[in-house]
């Protein structure tokens, strides 16, 4: 994708369907003249009134326990500098994006038009009622560190500088386990730092804490050592000032055992790094560009351990690892303000949390087989389900203990489960299989790629590193699309019907022809049919030249699959084909099975498709806990299509007792752990977090996901080919940019499960 290309793409995302990334959404009922009554006059003076009396019944009443704002003057916006306010709101409302998706916390964006230290400070303070914290974004040093200070110190509620302590906290717990590794000790830890803006000395700052020697940090910018000739510098630089002056890097990193890079790209050369200590830890974060390249580094020195502020490379240094957390903990104890003890407490959770085992579902992100504590794991994984649930205790417990807690926490069990269930709220497992994606890609067909949204979204998997898509349609449309797109990336482009297919055409056609002569086909019928796109894209995945294929956007599901069932042959031991539907819902990711194959399947088919669903949610990383619905509940029916569903969970249960299994159920007792552990304690799910549903038939499983698509605007990827020998994927007509993409990312995934399989 071109420069061009990626700036539209941009500017639409922000403007459509609706300007902005962030709503207000009711969390009251609003339906009847009852609710509004109570919602405003005359109901709402009652809280009023209580709030009047106590004014931290504001925090029963209102939502300010779980509102952040987060609040910028503009004045430092990413790289790009002093823009204004109005400009750097697209940054704070994708801030408010991250608070929600990774910690479940409302904010409100604030941008201010003071820069002034005395006026931006009083309008904080003016409208810091509202909040339960405040997350300050974006603002030049060194008016940070006095903003920060001043408005930590006259507030009662948390303040943090996300831009100067984020780095600071996720660093440290970096630096921690990497001088473990080394065998380095912190107190001889010599310190080399480029940059010397905010995030580089609150870095710095946070290191001292940790036990470095301030002697032993010299720190750079970009006119040069900071050394007490300076007459350029800010109280808080001056901290870190030397006696020379003049000192170069390149002089300055001779025997160093740590770089920590804030600064550009490529300051830190191979020679400087040749010269470091043994085991040197680099931390090269400047972005997108680091101040060495991952691979010059390693290739420079096998005892390298590095991180960067990359998502592509081991040991990402990244934000989102505490400051969701850390508020998260702040908020839930009403702290009155995130003191040292309360970042020290993150750094050290971070820090331990590195150590433990991980989990699945972290393994499957980054296509590890077992991820372990070393050089390349230094720091936890932003997809770690732990985090919210390990950090945000640990913040508030400090809090607790360092006397800031005005709601002190008694029942850790209660709330680690509150925590866990705020993780259902958003889209994790859709960048989870990206992410997966882009570690092994494969080739793609995009059976319908002379459509304009299908080839948006090849454009998209290819631009991301989810896969080499191969476009299979008219090639004059296709061009002309592309045109119109920008897509100016050369990609192979297939046309069924040209003359410079002949050759591929017929020996498709021969090989189809040998597979199924004794079934009806003659040799003319499998040249015929391979001039059709669908056919012809089944015999390139099934003779190797491509990895998987995606079809469906313009005809109906029945008329794609047949083509695949008649060309692909099912995968070794499975004896039945059916489809699962992911559903991206509020309590987590929900598997429905069968969704578009097996119109009215037998109990033994049943058994099956609860078998290869609960294979397939694994392989995402959810430990499948499985609920055969019907309209009957244990037994009250005898209805055959209850008996049926009562048939395949006997028979699992005998065959596959190590499933998580139970049925016949109805639906809102299978959703409902307390009132199913109430009503029916006998069952294998009583008290248990149902995440995968089976039903009977297809008209019920179709009908449900396509009502929680459209009416609960619930994310679909689906449906999920099971039981196929190759990864073929097959798209709900009119499917969106973004399921294909997705679809096109699960089949990714399903060739990379399967060239495993055929590896071993």
């Amino acid at each position: 994708m071109n420069q061009n290309s990626k700036r539209r793409e941009a500017l639409l995302y922000h403007a459509k369907p609706t300007p902005g990334k962030i709503q207000v959404v009711p969390t009251k009922k609003y339906a009847t003249q009852r609710d509004l009554s109570l919602a405003y006059t005359p109901g709402v003076a009652e809280p009023c009134l209580e709030i009047a009396k106590d004014v931290n019944n504001v925090y029963k009443y209102t939502a300010k326990g779980n509102l952040v704002a987060v609040i910028t003057n503009g004045t430092a916006v990413l790289g790009l500098g002093d823009i204004g306010p109005e400009a750097s709101k697209p940054v704070m409302e994708g801030k408010a994006l991250l608070f929600k998706i990774f910690a479940d916390i409302d904010v409100f964006d604030i941008e201010v038009d003071v820069k002034d230290i005395d006026k931006f400070i009083e309008t904080v303070k003016a409208i810091a009622p509202t909040f339960g914290g405040i997350n300050l974004e974006d603002i030049k040093a060194p008016e940070s560190f006095e903003i920060e200070r001043r408005l930590v110190e006259e507030l009662d509620i948390p303040v943090m500088h996300d831009d100067q302590h984020g780095t600071a906290i996720i660093s440290s717990a970096a630096l921690l386990n990497a001088l473990e590794l080394a065998d380095k000790k912190i107190e001889n830890a010599k310190i080399i730092v480029s940059g010397a803006g905010s995030a580089a000395l609150a870095c710095a700052n946070l290191y001292v804490q940790l036990g470095v020697s301030a002697a032993n940090i010299i720190m750079f910018d970009k006119d040069g050592v900071l050394s007490k000739d300076r007459t350029d510098l800010s109280l808080i630089q001056k901290q870190y000032v030397i006696e020379t002056k003049g000192l170069t890097l390149a002089e300055a990193i001779k025997g160093a055992d740590v770089f920590l890079g804030l600064s550009a790209g490529n300051v830190l050369s191979a020679e400087m790094l040749l010269s470091m200590a043994d085991n040197p830890i680099v931390f090269a974060m400047a972005n997108p560009v680091p101040e060495i390249d991952y691979h010059l580094a390693k290739a420079t020195r096998t005892d390298i351990i590095m991180a960067t502020g990359r998502s592509d490379y081991p040991n990402q240094v990244n934000n989102v690892l505490g400051f969701p957390y850390i508020f998260r903990g702040a908020l839930d104890v009403r702290a009155t303000k995130i003191n040292e003890a309360m970042k020290m407490a993150a750094v050290r959770a971070l820090a331990a949390l590195a150590k433990e085992y991980v989990p699945e579902q972290v393994n499957i992100a980054y296509g590890a087989t077992k991820l372990i504590f070393g050089r390349d794991y230094i720091i936890p994984s932003p997809f770690d389900p732990r985090l919210i649930s390990v950090v945000a205790p640990a913040v508030a417990k400090a809090a607790m203990d360092s006397g800031v807690a005005l709601n002190p926490i008694t029942d850790w069990d209660k709330y680690e489960e509150e925590l866990l269930d705020r993780l259902g709220n958003d889209n994790k497992m859709v960048r989870l299989i990206t992410n997966r994606a882009k570690i092994d890609p494969k080739k793609i067909v995009f059976a319908e790629a002379d459509h304009l949204d299908v080839l948006k979204a090849a454009q998209i998997v290819l631009d991301e590193g989810i896969g080499q898509p191969i476009l299979l349609g008219n090639m004059e449309i296709i061009i002309e699309l592309k045109k119109e797109l920008g897509f100016e990336t050369e990609v192979e482009i297939i046309d069924t019907k040209i003359f410079e297919e002949d050759e591929r055409r017929n020996r498709f056609a021969i090989k189809y022809w040998e597979a199924r002569k004794r079934r009806g086909i003659s040799l003319l019928d499998a040249q015929k049919l391979m001039r059709e796109r669908n056919y012809f894209a089944a015999m390139m995945v099934n003779e190797g030249e491509a990895d998987g294929l995606v079809t469906g956007y313009t005809r109906s599901y029945s008329s794609v699959v047949k083509p695949m069932l008649q060309l692909i042959d099912k995968a070794p031991g499975a004896s039945i084909v059916a489809t699962t539907n992911m559903m991206m819902t509020k309590r987590g990711p929900m598997f429905l099975s069968d969704t578009a194959i097996n119109i009215d399947p037998t109990a033994d088919d049943l058994a099956k498709i609860a078998i290869m669903t609960a294979k397939t949610a694994r392989m995402f990383g959810v430990e499948p806990v499985i609920a055969m619905v019907s309209f009957s509940n244990f037994g009250s029916s005898t209805d055959p299509s209850a008996a049926k569903v009562r048939e395949a969970v006997a028979y699992l249960h005998k065959n596959h007792p190590e499933m998580v299994i139970d049925g016949e159920v109805q639906a809102d007792f299978a959703l409902n752990p307390e009132m199913l552990k109430e009503k029916f304690p006998f069952s294998k799910l009583a008290g248990k977090k149902v995440n995968t549903l089976i039903f009977p038939n297809l008209d019920s499983a179709n009908i449900t996901y396509k009502l929680l698509k459209e009416l609960n605007q619930v994310d679909s990827i689906g449906p999920i080919m099971l039981g196929m020998g190759k990864p073929v994927h097959i798209f709900q007509l009119g499917a969106s940019v973004e399921e294909m993409v997705n679809m096109a990312a699960i089949a990714v995934i399903d060739a990379q499960e399967k060239q495993k399989k055929k590896n071993k």
